[in-house]
């Protein structure tokens, strides 16, 4: 059976987009993917590691489409999954882990991190696994993760994925967050969402909150002032997200918590890789 061409023209047009992504980093993920090969003994593959780097570049920076991007390369929809899935292993396994990295802050001369949180948006499940993905607080549905900064800034941490509806302050309190603090020797900056995460808050305090008003207890003129400078303190946390959802595959993920978790902490590398204030 014959096949007519569409009526349209040629089915297949491609065009160019600018990636704007730094030398390094392509060097960087190329790299990567060239010890990878040699790692593995592979003779061939379709692409080099220099265009494979490129398509998973574009594909996290942009949200491509994997069909598209596929179509322009002359590979299945398959392979740059494939790819895909093999280039954020590998940066991922380059991201720091939580007691290692609040060490080297602290050789540093460090004396403080900024501790937040934050929802990545994903798509609606359905059925009963919809809703624990669904946050009450930002009414959509995300996984929650957290993150700790430095005084300027830069990403330092990661931690795992978790369902939406899970608060900050469990989350803290399963990655026993205090206890790395005290063992490193640092303090940090956190919203008033993280009130109650210090066992020792008059003793040994290393999580600095602020204060929180109530109908019997109103801010005095002092604890107003001392949330306003927590508040300059911690905005520079807010670079850090601002420069990690610049990928725009995060507008909305589609992959479950194991594999979120995975992308977000090879975005990390990456984040840091291309900022460093």
């Amino acid at each position: 059976m014959k096949k007519q061409p569409p009526a349209e023209g040629s089915p297949g047009v491609v065009y160019q987009v600018r990636l704007p992504l730094s030398k390094r980093i392509v060097d960087l993920v190329a790299g990567l993917i060239r010890r990878r090969r040699k790692q593995l003994g592979t003779r061939w593959r379709k692409a080099a590691p220099g265009t494979q780097a490129i398509v998973v570049l574009a594909v996290l920076r942009h949200d491509q489409r994997l069909a598209d991007m596929a179509g322009g390369n002359n590979v299945s929809a398959a392979t740059v999954r494939r790819w895909v899935l093999e280039v954020i292993g590998l940066l991922s396994a380059r991201a720091p882990r939580l007691d290692r990295a609040l060490k080297k802050i602290a050789r540093r001369g460090g004396v403080v991190v900024l501790l937040d949180g934050t929802l990545v948006r994903t798509r609606r499940r359905t059925g009963t696994a919809n809703r624990k993905n669904y946050s009450g607080k930002h009414k959509a549905h995300g996984l929650l993760f957290l993150a700790l900064t430095d005084e300027r800034g830069n990403l330092i941490w990661i931690s795992s994925a978790r369902p939406g509806r899970a608060s900050e302050i469990t989350a803290a309190r399963h990655d026993k967050i205090t206890a790395h603090l005290r063992e490193a020797g640092l303090g940090a900056l956190a919203d008033l969402g993280f009130v109650g995460l210090d066992d020792h808050p008059d003793d040994d305090p290393v999580i600095i909150t602020g204060f929180k008003t109530t109908r019997s207890h109103r801010l005095t003129e002092a604890e107003k002032e001392a949330n306003r400078l927590v508040s300059r303190e911690r905005a520079a946390n807010e670079h850090g997200f601002a420069n990690l959802k610049t990928w725009r595959v995060l507008a909305k993920v589609r992959m479950n918590t194991r594999h979120a978790t995975i992308l977000l902490r090879a975005l990390l590398v990456l984040a840091n890789s291309e900022v460093q204030r």
